[in-house]
């Protein structure tokens, strides 16, 4: 017996939304997935990009894989830059061929700062807020390596940053995205300097929380400029842990508290926030995490991190969040809002074709058919 249902067209995923100055139809956000599938010469998205993309236009908002603002940025192997003509016609068929079947997309932007390796590099040390190393680790053409001790950036350096940013900027409208996302998340270069355990400078870039959330407002104000109001978007991750550098302590939550209120005063369409990873008992997101920045942020935030349809519904219906983005359903499920939308359940992706490279995991999901059962979601990103 069929066990497909009637559209549920009146759940919070499936209404129209205004993410500060970007109209969505929907509030199911398609989340950063690196998937290095850029193996060609010159880091260049290919025909894959473009169909990957293209499977998932019905999403509310695209938000790319992360993309090099320069060659010092690349840490990680066979990910697209956006910093070279090639680069940008390449990703001009990708925007275009997702807004010929109505969809919307952003750029995220990128830079590994310290969390790179001298394999990227030509052998050459990275580049952090200091010499510290962050002790993680690079994906590089020989397979994961261990960090290195990184050269601490000079103000020249810094500057050059932030001018290799808003010109990835330029590039990312020339390409035709919608707007940029600025990635200060994870392990990578501006999380560096908002930490305090890596960035020990002394000048203006460090000695305190204001210093160390400069770089990421500078990078702000310099990616807001070739832009209309309202297309750039900031990623943070607050409860973000990895090695001994990185941990969510009441100290770093403070100081994130302090930026989320400072972004207010800058030209920031929208905060897309990781939330805390769920624990192997956890039955629900933690949506005190989410809601803890909602306080301090004004304009609209997109949660991500842990959530399904229910969840997911139960977030946005509470007023903690305007949408919330999905990065493992999204890999697996191509037509995740259809899924959403009609009860069905979702496929499991395979975590051995994350990075393989090729089509295998990447474009061969197909989209749920009328035998597809009642919604059986489980946790994911």
């Amino acid at each position: 017996m069929n066990t497909a249902v009637l559209p549920d067209l009146g759940q919070p995923l499936l209404q129209r939304a205004d993410l500060g100055g970007l109209a969505l139809p929907n509030r199911v956000v398609m989340a950063p997935t690196t998937r290095a599938r850029a193996t060609g010469e010159g880091l260049v998205p290919t025909a894959l990009h473009a169909a990957h993309y293209a499977e998932r236009a019905g999403a509310g908002l695209i938000i790319t894989e992360a993309t090099w603002v320069s060659r010092e940025a690349i840490g990680f192997v066979h990910v697209p830059g956006i910093y070279s003509e090639e680069q940008v016609a390449a990703w001009r068929r990708v925007t275009d061929v997702v807004h010929a079947l109505g969809g919307r997309i952003v750029l995220q932007l990128w830079h590994t700062g310290a969390a790179s390796h001298p394999d990227h590099l030509g052998g050459r040390r990275p580049a952090g807020p200091s010499a510290i190393n962050p002790h993680v680790r690079s994906f590089t053409p020989s397979g994961f390596q261990e960090t290195v001790t990184p050269r601490a950036m000079t103000t020249a350096d810094i500057a050059a940053t932030v001018a290799d940013f808003r010109a990835a900027a330029v590039h990312a409208r020339l390409a035709g995205f919608d707007g940029v996302e600025v990635g200060a998340l994870g392990s990578f270069l501006i999380a560096q300097f908002l930490n305090p355990r890596l960035n020990r400078r002394t000048d203006a870039y460090g000695g305190d929380r204001i210093g160390r959330r400069r770089l990421l407002l500078e990078i702000v104000d310099a990616v807001a400029e070739p832009w209309d109001e309202g297309c750039v978007g900031v990623r943070l991750g607050p409860y973000w842990t990895e090695g001994p550098r990185f941990r969510a302590d009441e100290e770093t939550l403070a100081d994130y508290d302090s930026l989320v209120t400072e972004l207010n005063e800058h030209p920031v369409a929208y905060l897309h926030l990781r939330g805390r990873d769920r624990g192997p008992s956890d039955l629900a997101p933690d949506v005190g995490a989410i809601a803890r920045y909602r306080r301090q942020f004004h304009g609209p935030m997109i949660a991500n991190n842990g959530f399904d349809r229910e969840s997911a519904n139960a977030l946005i219906e509470s007023g903690d969040a305007d949408a919330v983005s999905f990065a493992t359903h999204f890999i697996a499920n191509p037509d995740l809002v259809t899924r959403f939308a009609l009860g069905r359940s979702l496929a499991v992706g395979d975590r051995d074709t994350y990075y393989a490279g090729g089509a295998d995991g990447y474009v061969d999901y197909p989209a749920s058919s009328w035998r597809d059962g009642a919604n059986t979601d489980t946790p994911g990103r």
